[in-house]
């Protein structure tokens, strides 16, 4: 069932001003972003797509997922793509204290760092909070810490299964514009979506004259 909308609205973004939701820009750039991965059944496929349209895109990793699938995160670091945290086993922040979810930040951050060693990589200071759950205390505290919480400007919805791949590929072609940030998912629950989805929005995109850019 859909809680959250396609388009964020721009009264969400007002409420939550300390978070990113879209690149403030008026030139063609779209912000594509992954999360959940890495994924050997998706991952992979993901970064040689994005290497046709000469794209970079920003994935947020889970400190699980790299831990078991290092080759695969090291692929991302070594194709341009910008690394992100999503937290050490993607928890919910609204069913977490704020000093586990702490914990799991700090843990996700530890992964990542031990798989960077060797990688001309810059540092990791991107979160996005799985299931977009953070509450306010815990938004603060990573934001103390010098984290930027990246939420999105338009949702592709690639993970639910009743969702046809028509209209997951509907969803960003009519909600996206200069600027926004696009959340997709190198999972194999949103691989059937996913992969029908991301060639054609790159391909439409593209011919638009926009560039695919990794998060700053």
């Amino acid at each position: 069932m859909k809680i959250a909308p396609v388009k964020t609205p721009v009264v969400a973004k007002r409420m939550f001003p300390n978070y990113v939701w879209d690149i403030a820009t008026n030139n063609k750039e779209l912000y594509l972003t992954f999360d959940d991965g890495p994924t050997p059944e998706v991952t992979n496929w993901t970064l040689d797509i994005l290497k046709q349209y000469d794209a970079k895109a920003t994935f947020f990793c889970i400190g699980a997922n790299v831990e078991k699938h290092p080759d695969i995160f090291k692929s991302i670091i070594k194709d341009g793509h910008t690394i992100g945290n999503h937290t050490q086993n993607h928890i919910k922040g609204w069913k977490t204290k704020t000093k586990v979810y702490l914990k799991e930040v700090k843990d996700a951050q530890t992964t990542i760092y031990s798989n960077l060693k060797n990688l001309n990589a810059s540092k990791v200071t991107l979160f996005r909070p799985p299931y977009g759950q953070i509450k306010p205390k815990q938004g603060k505290k990573l934001i103390e810490l010098g984290y930027q919480i990246i939420m999105w400007d338009v949702l592709s919805f690639d993970w639910e299964q009743d969702l046809s791949e028509e209209k997951c590929l509907e969803n960003v072609i009519s909600k996206s514009k200069e600027g926004s940030i696009i959340v997709f998912h190198d999972s194999v629950k949103a691989s059937k979506n996913m992969m029908y989805a991301l060639p054609k929005v790159l391909d439409i995109f593209s011919k638009k004259g926009y560039k695919f850019k990794s998060l700053p």
